[in-house]
């Protein structure tokens, strides 16, 4: 399924019409034998942009990064909020370049990964 920008604007206030909030973004350090292999922008929506503190962040993946499985299980491990808020069973969706992502969707370099909480209208 597709995000559409149109859809999204109205619910959400796409990311390019938000603010840095003046927080800088982070790069992890990379371990040991680890090589850089994407650079991606990542992106919070919701209760998780008021927990992370940020509306977005641009990373460098370490090489064992491969899938929205292994960037999620990446973010968890900063530790604290991100452990909790990524928690398997917390309720995040995800998409890639704008369509939903599965665990096993690759990310590359330039991509754009999304996490929002599941939206309800009525």
């Amino acid at each position: 399924m597709s995000l559409k920008r149109s859809f999204w604007s109205g619910i959400l206030a796409w990311p390019d019409r938000l603010q840095l909030q003046g927080k800088p973004a982070i790069i992890d350090p990379m371990k040991p034998n680890d090589s850089r292999i994407a650079t991606i922008q990542v992106l919070y929506f919701a209760r998780l942009r008021e927990v992370f503190g940020r509306d977005r962040e641009r990373v460098e993946l370490p090489g064992h990064v491969q899938n929205v499985a292994g960037l999620t299980a990446w973010l968890r491990s900063r530790g604290d909020a991100w452990e909790r808020e990524l928690a398997a069973g917390k309720p995040v969706r995800i998409a890639v370049n704008q369509d939903m992502a599965a665990a096993d969707t690759p990310v590359a370099n330039g991509d754009e990964v999304a996490y929002f909480p599941p939206v309800t209208g009525g």
